[in-house]
C-alpha cells in the first residue's frame, strides 16, 4: 500500500465512523437511550424498559462481534480489551468512580454528547471537565496516580482474556472456533431477557437496542476490516488506520473526549491527527442536534444553581478519572468491550453499574431528608 492510497483509506474510515455516530446520536435522541436513565428508572421507578433497551444492544453487539470473530474477519485480541494482562482493581475501582460520576452529571458520555447537540449548556461543561480529566488521567497527574498504584495489581493470563482465547486455551481449538457459540449464549440470553416482556419489546426499546447494537457491529468492521492495513507503508507493521490506539476501536466517549480537546488545542500541529474515536464524538453531536432541531427539542439549558453546578462538575471529573481507570465507559466497556467478551469488560460493568446504584440510593436518601 502506498501513502497515497493509505491517506485515502483513512478519509474513508473517519467518514464512516463520522457517518456511525451521527446515527448513533440520532437514535440517542430519538429513543432517550441512556445507560444511567436505564439504571436510574429500575432504582427510581421499577421501570426496566430502557435497561431492557441497554441489554439488547449489548446482545446484538455480541452476536455480531464473535460473528465476525468466526468467519475471520476481527479478531478480539486486536482490541485494546482482550490483552492477557487482566488489571481487575482499575477495572472496578474506575467503574465505581465512573458510575457514581455518571449520576452526579445527569448521564454517562454518551448521553452528555446527545444532550449538547441539543442544547444543554450543562452537558458542555460536563464534556470539557470530562475531557480534561480524561487526558490528565491519560498522560498527566492523576496518570501517574492510575500508573504506579491501581495498574500495578493485575494478573497476566497465558492467553488473551477474552472467552473465546481462554476457551481455546482449556479446551483445545481456536478462539475463531469457540467464539460463534459463547458469543452465541451470551448474546441470545441478553435477548430473551430484554424481550420477555412487553416493555422491552416497544418501537423505541426496539430502535434503540437493536440500532445502537447494530451501529457497534458496525464500527468494529470498519475499523477492523475496512480498515485493517497488513503492511503499513512507513513502519511496514500491520495498522489499524485512523485510530488512537493502533488496534480496533469501536465506539467509546471517555479517551476521545480528551482526544477532542487535545485535537482542538493542538489543531495547527500537524502531528495532532483526526482520529475516529474524535469523528464519533463529532458524529453524535451532530446526529442528536438534528434529531432535536427537527423535532421542536431543542433548547438552552443552563445550571439551576450552586449545587446543580457542583455536582455537574464533580460528575465530570469522576467520569473523567474512572473513565480512563476502567478501561471505558458504559457504551465503551459496557457494549464494546463487553461484546468481545472480555473479563475486564464485565468487571468494569458490574463497577459502573454498583457506583450509579450507590449514588442513587445516595440521592434518593437526600430527597428524602429534604421532604
Amino acid at each position: 500500500m502506498t501513502d497515497a492510497e493509505l491517506q485515502a483509506l483513512v478519509r474513508q474510515v473517519l467518514w464512516a465512523a463520522f457517518g456511525l455516530g451521527v446515527m448513533f446520536g440520532a437514535i440517542a435522541q430519538r429513543t432517550h437511550y441512556c445507560s444511567m436513565g436505564a439504571l436510574a428508572d429500575v432504582v427510581g421507578f421499577g421501570d426496566w424498559s430502557r435497561l431492557r433497551m441497554w441489554a439488547l444492544a449489548g446482545g446484538v453487539a455480541m452476536l455480531g462481534f464473535n460473528a465476525m470473530v468466526a468467519v475471520g474477519w476481527v479478531k478480539a485480541g486486536s482490541t485494546i480489551y482482550a490483552g492477557p494482562a487482566l488489571t481487575w482493581l482499575s477495572q472496578l475501582v474506575g467503574g465505581l468512580m465512573f458510575g457514581f460520576g455518571m449520576v452526579l452529571a445527569s448521564g454517562c458520555g454518551a448521553k452528555t454528547l446527545v444532550r449538547v447537540g441539543a442544547g444543554n449548556l450543562k452537558s458542555l461543561v460536563v464534556l470539557c471537565v470530562l475531557g480534561l480529566t480524561a487526558f490528565m488521567t491519560l498522560r498527566g497527574l492523576t496518570a501517574v496516580w492510575r500508573a504506579g498504584a491501581l495498574d500495578t495489581v493485575r494478573w497476566v493470563l497465558p492467553v488473551g482474556q477474552d472467552l473465546p482465547s481462554l476457551a481455546a486455551y482449556a479446551f483445545g481449538g481456536t478462539a475463531a472456533q469457540h467464539a460463534p457459540w459463547l458469543g452465541g449464549l451470551a448474546g441470545a440470553a441478553l435477548l430473551a431477557w430484554a424481550l420477555r416482556r412487553p416493555d422491552g419489546r416497544s418501537r423505541d426499546v426496539l430502535l434503540g437496542g437493536l440500532g445502537t447494537g447494530t451501529l457497534v457491529v458496525a464500527l468494529w468492521w470498519v475499523s477492523g476490516r475496512l480498515g485493517h492495513v497488513l503492511e503499513h507503508p512507513l513502519t511496514l507493521e500491520e495498522a489499524y488506520a485512523a485510530t488512537q490506539s493502533g488496534r480496533m476501536e469501536s465506539f467509546s466517549f471517555v479517551a476521545p473526549s480528551a482526544h477532542l480537546i487535545d485535537w482542538l488545542v493542538f489543531y495547527s500541529d500537524n502531528s495532532k491527527a483526526l482520529t475516529l474515536g474524535v469523528a464519533v464524538v463529532l458524529g453524535v453531536v451532530v446526529g442528536s442536534a438534528a434529531i432535536a432541531l427537527g423535532s421542536g427539542n431543542f433548547r438552552w439549558e443552563g445550571f439551576a444553581g450552586v449545587e446543580d453546578t457542583a455536582n455537574h462538575l464533580i460528575g465530570a471529573a469522576l467520569m473523567g478519572i474512572g473513565g480512563i481507570t476502567a478501561g471505558g465507559c458504559t457504551i465503551g466497556q459496557g457494549l464494546s468491550g463487553a461484546s468481545t467478551l472480555s473479563l475486564g469488560s464485565f468487571i468494569a460493568v458490574a463497577g459502573i453499574v454498583a457506583g450509579a446504584w450507590l449514588a442513587l440510593r445516595w440521592q434518593l436518601r437526600r430527597m428524602a431528608r429534604s421532604a
